[in-house]
């Protein structure tokens, strides 16, 4: 894939920034009483692949003026080697905009995990066009790839608009944009149709489309998966099947890709993922891999893809990279993984965990 080049930054992702909470020691929510805290968005969790191995990445988002969560937000997201934009608003009072809470527990064996999503007021509901020169962003910075999230093209009719004209800047500027759709029932409701049309035109511009079946189906309008037989193999040649129809429907697109995940408890799960790049099918057939915590698993797999294609690899590299970033990020506490390395990810492809000395 032939990235623009002479830009200031490799990657660019417009996220809403929260918090997440989480108890100490695998233990659930309801019977912790001591808790940590992190800054945490899907979309810096993918950023922070290319952000740890060196490469630019600038982040847009809102931010809640003289607000500590927001400069706790901020401060770690300078830690992770990340720039970032975006306008300082006014809370409002008690009762006005604050930062998403993620109150989450990691699960363990056969207890899994569970995710309560408190967005009451939620600033980054806010994102606005207005408030970003996308001229002086993609025409006078530069940016090889704009990685976009159905989770932030559905927040809000605000964060539509923003997501679509970001595309729009993307694609008349000579960015490739990436776009993992991550649908979400509950932002869904009541907007289907809005939401169908915005995401539709998001992919008829994108370069890499990643999602699951689901995603497929209910965000575009996809037919999914054909039944089948049971199996690995018959599940694989059901996607390839639906993902032959997205290319069919979205043919600006030259690469697809998801992940495969059979569960088998809270700490191993069967890790896979396919890619079509081209004409060419890249699989790779669940491995077990063992897990500290789950959340950020995606998201991992996703930032290793976008930055093997921003180090132009050959493609038979992009998935692999992606599928052990994925599994790296599974063995953080953070929703993010933060790999020290290259040989760190490629020594978990190779399934070499022997102690470097």
């Amino acid at each position: 894939m032939k990235l623009k080049q002479d830009c200031k930054y490799a990657l660019l992702v417009p996220t809403s920034m929260g918090v997440r909470i989480t108890p100490v020691n695998g233990q659930p929510v309801h019977s912790s009483t001591l808790f940590e805290m992190q800054a945490t968005s899907a979309e810096t969790n993918v950023a922070s692949i290319a952000s740890y191995l060196g490469l630019p990445v600038k982040v847009l988002t809102t931010f809640v003026k003289d607000s500590p969560i927001a400069q706790f937000i901020k401060s770690n997201l300078k830690s992770r080697h990340m720039d970032y934009e975006g306008p300082e608003v006014p809370q409002g009072g008690p009762w006005g905009y604050r930062h998403q809470f993620n109150i989450a527990d990691s699960g363990f064996g056969t207890r899994g995990p569970r995710v309560q999503n408190d967005r009451a007021g939620e600033v980054g509901r806010t994102l606005n066009v207005k408030d970003f020169d996308l001229d002086r962003i993609f025409g006078q910075e530069g940016i090889q790839i704009v990685h976009l999230s159905g989770l932030i093209g559905a927040l809000s009719p605000e964060t539509s608009t923003f997501c679509l004209e970001i595309a729009r800047a993307a694609k008349k500027y000579g960015t490739r944009i990436a776009f993992d759709l991550n649908y979400r029932a509950s932002f869904w409701k009541g907007r289907e149709a809005e939401l169908r049309a915005n995401f539709t035109e998001i992919a008829s511009v994108a370069d890499i489309l990643i999602g699951n079946e689901e995603d497929f189906q209910l965000c575009l309008g996809i037919e999914g998966p054909e039944a089948g037989g049971k199996g690995i193999e018959s599940e694989i040649e059901g996607f390839k099947g639906m993902i032959g129809r997205v290319k069919k429907a979205f043919p600006n697109a030259s690469v697809f890709a998801t992940t495969l995940r059979q569960v088998i408890s809270a700490n191993e799960h069967l890790w896979g993922a396919i890619m079509l790049e081209g004409d060419n099918w890249q699989v790779i057939e669940p491995r077990k891999i063992t897990v500290l915590d789950r959340i950020g698993g995606g998201d991992g797999f996703v930032g290793g893809l976008l930055y093997a294609i921003l180090k132009g690899w050959e493609p038979e590299k992009w998935p692999q990279f992606g599928w052990a970033t994925g599994a790296l990020a599974t063995t953080f506490l953070t929703d993010y993984a933060q790999p020290a390395d290259e040989d760190m990810v490629w020594s978990i492809w190779s399934g070499n965990a022997r102690v470097k000395r």
